[in-house]
């Protein structure tokens, strides 16, 4: 009840039969635990923890300024009410081989399934916004080979990303790619490609999974989950959306209560009481409390 019933090593295996299966894994970003919650109630693969929702939730642009305990912290809340896997964004390891090596400590105490270290400078810029730059191959495969060495449990799961489809092209992609699996990766995550062609091109020249990141406003044409799984796309991520969502229903509703001066309007557009009840599990709860209050205390 307080927490997920299974532990963090059976949700890692979880995510690494998942991505042996050859079925694409849907994992939504969540902002909060009770948006963890509903992901798993309406049936996704698994959650995802996303940095640009972390900056934003904290009142911050993506731009490196959040900090590792901070994500960590999030990653905590999140897989603690899940029995999902979840993915977390950690940049680009917040610095370089040492620091990505902690991280994944981190992130494996948090409960976290695997995380994805990117191959951008430091400070690093939302992926799919001009202007990033990248590491050499050398310096990315140095957090790569650090990360892996770090980790403890070996069902966590490493994850690439490579943001040079800009600088690079998709050839660059796949080479840093294939030198990131050399280094340790378990799986890629090729950032910012523009369409289903530049995603079928990496997979047809990847022996691993791969992620595909169908964020909202950006480079990346936004394909059905179905296009996804004809391609062979491992996990598809979705990490805005339920921010920008939440975000968009809020500033209408705060709107229409400056406007008219009250939010019964807004009614039929809320989560009822007992909807939120029932997510949380409320009634397990005041049932539990009943039955350790009956529970006779042994005289000392």
């Amino acid at each position: 009840m307080f927490h997920s019933p299974t532990t963090a090593t059976a949700r890692r295996r979880a995510l690494r039969a998942g991505l042996a299966s050859g079925q694409l894994m849907r994992f939504p970003g969540v902002f909060n635990p009770l948006s963890a919650m509903l992901v798993e109630r309406l049936g996704f693969e698994g959650v995802y923890v996303s940095g640009a929702v972390v900056s934003a939730s904290l009142g911050l642009p993506d731009i490196g300024l959040t900090t590792q305990s901070e994500l960590g912290r999030m990653s905590t809340e999140v897989s603690r009410v899940t029995s999902l896997p979840a993915l977390v964004d950690a940049d680009t390891g917040f610095g370089e081989a040492l620091n990505a090596a902690r991280t994944v400590n981190v992130l494996e105490d948090a409960g976290a399934s695997g995380c994805h270290i990117e191959d951008q400078v430091n400070p690093k810029r939302c992926g799919h916004l001009d202007g990033k730059e990248v590491v050499t191959t050398e310096v990315m495969c140095r957090r790569i080979r650090a990360a892996a060495w770090a980790r403890r449990d070996e069902a966590f799961v490493i994850c690439a990303r490579t943001d040079a489809r800009a600088s690079e092209g998709v050839h660059g992609v796949i080479e840093r790619s294939k030198a990131y699996l050399d280094a340790g990766a378990d799986m890629i995550f090729p950032e910012a490609l523009t369409n289903a062609r530049e995603f079928e091109q990496v997979r047809q020249a990847l022996d691993a999974p791969i992620l595909a990141n169908m964020t909202e406003f950006g480079k990346s044409d936004l394909l059905t989950s179905a296009t996804l799984a004809s391609i062979g796309v491992n996990v598809a991520i979705y990490p805005v959306t339920l921010l920008r969502l939440a975000m968009a229903a809020a500033a209408r509703g705060l709107r229409e209560m400056a406007t008219v001066g009250t939010q019964k309007g807004l009614l039929e557009d809320m989560q009822s009481r007992a909807e939120l009840y029932e997510l949380l599990g409320y009634g397990d709860y005041m049932r539990l409390d009943a039955e350790l209050a009956a529970t006779p205390t042994r005289e000392p």
